[in-house]
């Protein structure tokens, strides 16, 4: 039995081990969120037992849980990069697939028909607002800067403010509002499924998305020309390596102690 029971706590080492892993990884990925795995112990008995006489054989992976707490932001003076200072979600719909993503990190540029989009050419959502910049609506849209005003004039430049309002700038001096910058929140972040590429899908653990701007109930403003870095702490990390690395040859120490037990009984001359 001794061996099961360790051999499942060098299985959880090695798990604990791949998750700090991919953390000290990411330790410069723009808009990474670390995890952190917690266990929970296994007992062998029943409603029946002697509560004096159960033991433990071993633990198990309970979870492996995303910790979204804010990371240091990073000044990169580019109107396109954002960062939000605060709660919430940037939110992405791929043109290809039509899936909605959400995402801390807020590199965005505009490809060649004025959308606003991530390096993977997913298209950042904006709230719709009328002429005096009130939104209109809470279902998000494409973010687009048309390539070309009413009166003909080329564009200039899209820069976005710190209430999220998105501002495209044209050769004749005029300027028009595109929307202001959606931000999703949830009722349970931790809930959301990790798909790599720093974003997050909404599933049934997070409940649905709800949208605000920024400045808006609990949203923080909008940091233009800013990125958010990894909340990854690396000292914290190295710490907790060391830990995982004693935790696994503690339990390869406890393997070897049992079979040399085991060959001892073996060995026995009547």
């Amino acid at each position: 039995m001794s061996f099961y029971t360790s051999l499942n706590g060098l299985k959880n080492a090695q798990t604990e081990l791949s998750v700090i892993a991919n953390n000290l990884a990411n330790a410069e990925t723009t808009g990474f969120k670390k995890s952190r795995i917690n266990f929970a112990d296994i007992v062998s008995g029943t409603a029946s037992s002697n509560p004096k006489l159960v033991k433990g054989i071993g633990s198990a992976v309970q979870s492996i849980d995303q910790n979204f707490s804010l990371g240091p932001t990073q000044q990169t003076g580019a109107a396109l990069d954002l960062a939000i200072n605060g709660e919430g979600f940037f939110t992405k719909v791929s043109p290809v697939t039509g899936k909605t993503f959400y995402t801390r990190n807020g590199n965005f540029g505009m490809d060649g028909a004025g959308y606003i989009t991530d390096v993977q050419g997913n298209r950042l959502q904006v709230l719709p607002v009328d002429a005096n910049g009130n939104v209109t609506s809470s279902t998000p849209q494409d973010a687009q800067a048309p390539a070309t005003n009413g009166a003909g004039a080329e564009l200039m430049s899209v820069t976005v403010k710190a209430d999220g309002a998105m501002i495209a700038a044209y050769a004749d001096g005029t300027v028009t509002e595109l929307g202001k910058v959606a931000l999703a929140s949830f009722v349970s972040p931790p809930g959301l499924l990790q798909i790599g590429n720093q974003d997050w899908q909404a599933t049934g653990i997070s409940g649905p998305a709800s949208y605000g701007q920024p400045g808006a109930a609990r949203f923080g403003t909008m940091l233009s020309g800013s990125l958010e870095q990894s909340n990854v702490d690396i000292a914290e990390e190295m710490v907790g390596l060391i830990t995982a690395q004693r935790y696994f040859q503690a339990n390869a120490k406890a393997i070897d102690t049992a079979t040399q037990l085991s060959q001892t009984i073996i060995n026995l001359r009547t």
